[in-house]
């Protein structure tokens, strides 16, 4: 047996069959699967409303889609101290630069493998029990140098000075709220809207079915961006995914935060997984 061989088998399992626990109350193996797209259900991250429930009390008495994300913008400055340190006696105090879940997004729209990137798909990890299975490289048999460097980013102390998870579990359940409440997004039917995603990594992704035949079952990692139009997803591959996206599996839809974040691209950001998609080549 090769050197290489018997690492294989020293190794853990591939990432795709781990089992891994979750505080939203459904398997991960079933959260991933094409069968909670096709068939979703709610989502709640455990704790996370109960924890806060005098926002969800002021969001109930919302009149409309902007006073409800000022309500929230302003309940998130205040409870995670993402305003100016008027408190503080020198001015670099003052300036002292605390994480916040509108920073962390901003990364990720600059670039999703980078440290923003890492620490989004370790929420995800940690909530869903979706397991990334690309960051910089394929994160494959573990342990292995693309492993080491994701978890290295992931866990970096830039982006956990401020309880900047606790931060993202409210974002989940505002968009949750927001898409129970509000028509932010034109819906394909009352559980799933349609979007787009580029590809140029089909081959990495394909598990099932042809890309001749244009329907197959594609492996997104644990956390992607979606398009909302065709064209604007075929800037990002040469191969476009047509795919029906449960709303319960939505973190960050256009319209949500305010000011500009994400706003660009209406990007759409989404838990990942097995997806059974149309795909197209080309523009």
């Amino acid at each position: 047996m090769t050197a290489e061989a018997q690492a294989d088998e020293l190794a853990l399992p591939h990432p795709a069959r781990w089992y891994t626990t979750n505080l939203v109350g459904v398997p991960a193996t079933l959260l991933g699967s094409v069968d909670f797209q096709a068939h979703p259900q709610p989502l709640s991250i455990a704790g996370a409303r109960a924890t806060h429930g005098g926002l969800f009390a002021l969001l109930e008495r919302s009149r409309d889609e902007q006073e409800a994300r000022d309500v929230f913008a302003h309940y998130m400055s205040l409870v995670f101290g993402l305003g100016p340190f008027a408190g503080a006696e020198h001015p670099a105090d003052r300036r002292r630069w605390r994480v916040s879940y509108l920073k962390l997004l901003q990364g990720w729209g600059l670039d999703a493998n980078g440290g923003a990137g890492a620490v989004l798909k370790g929420w995800v990890e940690s909530r869903f029990g979706l397991v990334p299975v690309f960051h910089k490289a394929p994160l494959g048999h573990f342990p292995s140098p693309a492993w080491v460097a994701y978890l290295e980013e992931k866990s970096a102390n830039r982006w956990h000075n401020n309880s900047i998870w606790q931060q993202l579990d409210l974002v989940f359940e505002f968009c949750q709220w927001m898409l129970r409440r509000f028509a932010l997004l034109p819906r394909a039917d009352d559980r799933h809207v349609t979007l787009w995603r580029g590809s140029t990594r089909v081959e990495e992704q394909l598990i099932g079915g042809s890309l001749r035949d244009r329907h197959c079952t594609v492996r997104l990692n644990n956390v992607v961006s979606f398009s909302r139009s065709r064209d604007d997803a075929g800037c990002f591959g040469d191969w476009v995914f047509e795919v029906r996206v449960p709303l319960s599996k939505l973190l960050v839809v256009p319209g949500l935060m305010p000011g500009s974040v994400l706003q660009g691209e209406g990007e759409v950001i989404a838990l990942g997984g097995d997806h059974e998609v149309q795909a197209g080549y080309g523009p």
